[in-house]
């Protein structure tokens, strides 16, 4: 059980968490949060919760885990910690999309472990609906213990000097005139060339869920911009040392390494460089789906909405936004001059289209239990996904096939008792056509 290996670890002289305990019943687990969230402050580490668990390793696996976490453990988070300040401005930033969002300055004040100053106000409906003014008395905590937000204003304690916020009609960077767009809440700048927008856009293409460049910070990019040497991401791509070497900051060794990362990132998969795009509404997750869908950024620029919306996860605001951005000739010159500097347009790993509809793991759910002694468990789900399975965490009804290593345990008693075709690792080698 995980207590036991907590005993066992403390016995050997590892460092263990002298404060967790074993609960017998739901009520203990409850009496033991609360008297935490009394002590917490007793502690020389912050906290901002417990974390309980199921004990028993057997019933751990049984439960499994969902996609994301395990069915076995959860967090019982503690209210946030709410300290009192003064706002003392409220700034504007733009976004890479042109969203103009405010911030309060702040009094700087300790909560929940660190020193804030700063906190988002989102957008002017919040500000006028809580009717936060320069000046007021407020209250803050941070939003899951990370995020610092105004709660609320301590109307009691105004003096009358407190001044109350409207946002500006123009964009506080360009001077564009600032749009609300139907249906949003935000306020938006529309100029594609405004400089704010055109450095978060370089900061977001850098980035390391993007195209990944190392040794290109805010501070970086900033320059690059400003000194003219890069105007759009395809501008990164045809720095020279030299150019580099004129910066504040910058060594022969960082321009080096710079250049090389600029240059490996020619080479990342095309998902990368679709969400490295910055299209509204296409984060991570869409970026793969429509990489894998369509294998090349050319079919993805020629795919209407029909297409587009038939794909199962992509709905309207997607395709109509990956629609706009394909349509705008500015974006094609610099795809355009994208792949002539040899950036890659394809997606490595295996379409849609080419993953296997025969074959003896085609369109079945796997699920791996025990322990695999000729391949790794990454190896045999890589391979099994390869031919057009899907390999999941625990078994139900929905489990096709059962690969059981050894000791393999309730997970396999499960398959049997549902009446689901078990494998041993030698038929799962036969069928995938490996050798030992």
């Amino acid at each position: 059980s995980h207590s036991d290996s907590l005993e066992y670890l403390a016995s050997i002289g590892l460092e263990t968490n002298k404060k967790s305990k074993r609960c017998r019943t739901i009520e203990e687990v409850l009496e033991y949060i609360e008297s935490w969230q009394e002590q917490r402050q007793d502690l020389d580490y912050e906290i901002d919760g417990i974390v309980i668990k199921v004990d028993s390793y057997e019933d751990q696996e049984q439960l499994g885990f969902t996609a994301k976490s395990p069915r076995w453990a959860t967090a019982y988070k503690f209210p946030a910690e709410e300290v009192h300040t003064k706002l003392l401005d409220i700034e504007l930033s733009v976004g890479r999309t042109g969203v103009v969002t405010p911030t309060a300055i702040l009094e700087p004040v300790r909560v929940a472990g660190t020193t804030v100053a700063r906190a988002s106000l989102h957008n002017e409906d919040l500000i006028h609906e809580k009717d936060i003014r320069i000046g007021d008395a407020v209250v803050i905590r941070k939003a899951g213990d990370i995020i610092p937000e105004v709660v609320t204003v301590l109307i009691e304690r105004r003096t009358g000097n407190e001044e109350p916020y409207h946002m500006p009609d123009n964009c506080p960077v360009c001077d564009s005139e600032l749009v609300r767009i139907e249906g949003e809440v935000a306020l938006r700048c529309v100029n594609p060339q405004c400089p704010a927008q055109m450095k978060e856009a370089l900061i977001h293409f850098v980035s390391r869920n993007a195209m990944n460049i190392e040794g290109i910070g805010e501070r970086v990019v900033d320059q690059l911009y400003t000194s003219g040497l890069v105007q759009d991401v395809s501008d990164l791509y045809c720095l020279t040392k030299d150019q580099l070497l004129s910066l504040e900051r910058m060594g022969e060794k960082s321009a080096t390494n710079l250049l090389n990362a600029i240059e490996a990132s020619k080479s990342n998969s095309l998902e990368k460089l679709l969400f490295g795009l910055g299209i509204r509404h296409v984060g991570e997750k869409a970026a793969h789906i429509l990489s894998e869908e369509f294998g090349t950024m050319d079919e993805i620029a020629k795919a209407d909405a029909e297409r587009l919306t038939s794909i199962h996860e992509i709905g309207d605001k997607v395709a109509d936004a990956v629609i706009q951005f394909f349509n705008n000739e500015d974006v094609l010159e610099v795809l355009g001059k994208l792949q002539s500097y040899g950036v890659n347009m394809d997606y490595k790993g295996r379409t849609r289209q080419e993953v296997p509809t025969e074959g003896p793991f085609a369109g079945k759910t796997v699920v791996l239990t025990g322990k695999l002694s000729i391949l790794t468990r990454n190896e045999a789900k890589e391979r099994i996904e390869a031919l057009g399975g899907k390999v999941s965490g625990s078994v139900s009804k929905k489990t096709d096939l059962v690969i059981a290593g050894e000791d393999a345990g309730s997970k396999l008693a499960k398959a049997e008792e549902l009446g689901i075709t078990v494998w041993n690792e030698t038929e799962l080698v036969d069928a995938l056509g490996e050798k030992e």
